[in-house]
């Protein structure tokens, strides 16, 4: 689990969970995370507009540490030239949407001491359910329907994009 943070300069500052198996490094400053089909796209809004990005892993047992990753991102679309290669660094994932492409500048650690001990249980998997259910069609009309624009009204573009 990890969350990632990103802003507009005069919008809403959005942090967002991630999970199931959706970040790969790529060297020692640049990471690649999936993200798939949700309620809303903030990050893919935010991001298009202003690519600053932080990425924040909190460990939930063992030695308390809190990791950040600062850097730049850019959205990779389904029509961008290096999606084919990035998707390819993933497992088939129902309702997989975009890709963030990160170019880490600072890595930050600190204490994390606050931060509450945690069991994992295991994934969920009502994402993936509801993503096949939909089928690709369903989802691109939700997409159309719920993703094109963040809450503060910025363009995901993930219609035009897309071709939908």
């Amino acid at each position: 689990m990890f969350f990632v943070g990103t802003a507009t300069a005069d919008g809403r500052v959005n942090v967002s969970p991630k999970g199931m198996d959706s970040l790969r490094i790529l060297d020692a400053n640049r990471v690649v995370w999936l993200s798939v089909t949700g309620s809303g796209n903030e990050t893919s809004a935010h991001v298009q507009e202003n690519p600053r990005m932080t990425i924040m892993f909190a460990a939930l047992e063992g030695n308390p540490m809190i990791l950040r990753l600062f850097g730049t991102a850019k959205v990779i679309h389904e029509s961008d030239p290096e999606w084919r290669d990035q998707i390819a660094l993933f497992e088939p994932t129902p309702g997989a949407r975009q890709l963030f492409d990160l170019s880490v500048d600072l890595v930050q650690t600190s204490c994390g001491m606050g931060v509450p001990f945690y069991d994992y249980a295991g994934e969920r998997e009502q994402l993936n359910e509801w993503a096949n259910k939909k089928g690709g069609e369903g989802i691109k009309a939700y997409w159309k329907e719920k993703n094109q624009v963040s809450l503060d009204g910025k363009p995901t573009h993930i219609v035009d994009k897309n071709g939908i």
